[in-house]
């Protein structure tokens, strides 16, 4: 298997597997988060090296790996992470298009409110959403790790994070005018019309954004050729 090809099931079971046994007290993501992370890391307006965004994976605040971490599942963990990222980018330059990790919720495992007894981070959320969050809030902690694909002043930039933030639970008056308007020019009438909607949406945002991203290489280049 070439180290470009994307992640098996087994190997998505894997890399979950892994990233929860990051050791305390760091907080890493989990495999579906990380989905959606890696894809919010693909389409900034700036080309982002493994080391500035790995950190993130590992742990939300990116407090560094310990030293005396196990090198073996540092080395595995890292191995399948740069693959999905590969071949994510991929998928997005040459087809358009990519199927994102996504956990369809069923009769045998409904959500369950956290058990701590805290807020219910799903409140309030349609059942496509709720499907949906986990994905779109790797996606959100790309966006507050690398501001600059937000801070754009694209209006078809802010209409596509629109589209898929408003899978995530509104805590302002703004945010659910935002959504309802949303939901309003583009309903969704099943979970799968909603996946189709978020990998549009994203293959959109990696093309609005392809030009700013890889200008800085073009200069490089034209800078070595004189």
């Amino acid at each position: 298997m070439s180290a470009h090809s994307d992640l098996t099931d087994a190997e998505f079971a894997e890399l979950d597997e892994l990233l929860a046994a990051t050791p305390e007290p760091l907080q890493p993501v989990d495999a579906v988060m990380l989905d959606g992370f890696l894809c919010g890391v693909l389409v900034q307006p700036l080309l982002l090296e493994p080391a500035a965004w790995l950190p993130h994976v590992f742990d939300f605040d990116a407090t560094p790996l310990p030293d005396e971490v196990d090198p073996a599942w540092r080395e595995r963990t890292t191995a399948l992470i740069l693959r999905r990222h590969a071949a994510l980018n991929r998928a997005m330059a040459e087809d358009g298009w990519f199927n994102p990790l996504i956990l369809e919720f069923d009769e045998e495992h409904p959500l369950q409110p956290p058990a701590d007894g805290g807020p219910d981070p799903m409140a309030g959320l349609s059942e496509i959403s709720q499907a949906l969050m986990p994905w779109v809030a790797g996606f959100q902690h790309a966006t507050l790790c690398f501001p600059d694909l937000a801070e754009m002043t694209d209006d078809a930039v802010m209409a596509a994070l629109a589209r898929l933030y408003r899978h995530l639970p509104a805590e302002t008056d703004e945010e659910r005018e935002v959504v309802a308007t949303v939901e309003r020019e583009h309903p969704l009438k099943d979970l799968e019309e909603a996946i189709e909607d978020l990998v549009v949406t994203v293959a959109d945002l990696y093309d609005l954004t392809g030009e700013q991203r890889y200008k800085v290489d073009t200069v490089r280049r034209d800078a070595i050729g004189k």
